[in-house]
């Protein structure tokens, strides 16, 4: 499934059973909204919850936001209805919990197409644990609805019996192993939550981390952690400068029959150019989004 730039550099969490925060979210600056049914709801609450999740998402007012429902996992007994009605919903994703296997993503496209799903309804993948984190690649490749690949990493932490340290030196490799999966494979790649909502610095620090790896941005469970991650994951003013200038020096040299060209002392190659072009373009995507969505 083509994987246009759009901007994720915010994607909150709302719980599936809490009408006035989904309310809510309509107002709030977020790149994207994930519709929770999974941890979020108990389940004395699930079937309630996918009503409600379905009620407001039919109101719309939403905008441009990317819009994601989490489902309840397959061998549950919730899985298989939260996805007959996504395949119904106003939304562009559906959100896999615990993905550990290419056959799981292929099993979700069946059900989806029986259900008669949109064609362009991607399938967004969490890699929450050690399988998943071994097998990213084959869920990466599983189907061209695969649009993205999300970060699981309180479960990651958790069963890897890992400490969880300021630094997230325990879970690197994984993060890296996740993110080389989705970039072979040209799919978005989002981190995961922080839950210490004091943390304020923690959150900043981890953000600044998550975008110097090459994540497109983090996922979110508290609107407070909003502005920080958009500031950390969208292109700065002088990045968007100096990809224009950039951009400018190549397209004169271009013109003047040159290969080579050189900005601020440093040799340009195609890969900078275009490098150059995806920040110009993100830049244009987020301001897009701001103003009109």
């Amino acid at each position: 499934m083509a994987n246009p730039i759009r901007p994720r550099r915010s994607l909150l969490f709302m719980p599936g059973s809490n009408q006035r925060a989904m309310e809510k979210a309509a107002e709030l600056p977020a790149d994207g909204l994930i519709f929770d049914l999974e941890d979020a709801v108990a389940p004395e609450m699930k079937k309630r919850a996918r009503a409600m999740v379905a009620a407001e998402v039919g109101q719309g007012g939403y905008g441009r936001r990317e819009l994601v429902l989490r489902v309840n996992a397959l061998d549950t007994d919730w899985g298989e209805g939260d996805l007959g009605m996504a395949s119904a919903m106003r939304i562009d994703a559906v959100l896999l919990p615990k993905v550990e296997g290419a056959e799981r993503v292929r099993e979700t496209v069946a059900r989806l197409d029986r259900a008669g799903a949109p064609a362009e309804l991607a399938i967004w993948c969490m890699i929450e644990t050690p399988r998943g984190v071994l097998a990213a690649a084959a869920i990466a490749a599983a189907s061209s609805r695969v649009a993205a690949l999300v970060m699981g990493t309180s479960d990651l932490t958790k069963d890897l019996r890992a400490r969880d340290t300021a630094d997230r030196l325990p879970l690197l490799t994984s993060l890296q192993l996740v993110l080389l999966a989705a970039r072979a494979h040209g799919l978005a790649a989002l981190d995961g939550v922080h839950l210490d909502l004091a943390d304020d610095t923690g959150f900043a620090a981890l953000c600044a981390q998550s975008r110097a790896l090459g994540f497109d941005g983090k996922t979110l469970i508290h609107p407070k952690q909003i502005a920080p991650a958009n500031a950390a994951f969208a292109p700065s003013g002088d990045d968007i400068a100096q990809a224009r200038k950039i951009i400018a020096a190549h397209d004169t040299a271009l013109a003047a029959g040159k290969g080579i060209v050189v900005v601020d002392g440093r040799l340009i190659e195609n890969l900078h150019v275009a490098a150059a072009h995806r920040t110009v373009a993100l830049a244009e995507a987020i301001a897009e989004l701001e103003t009109g969505g």
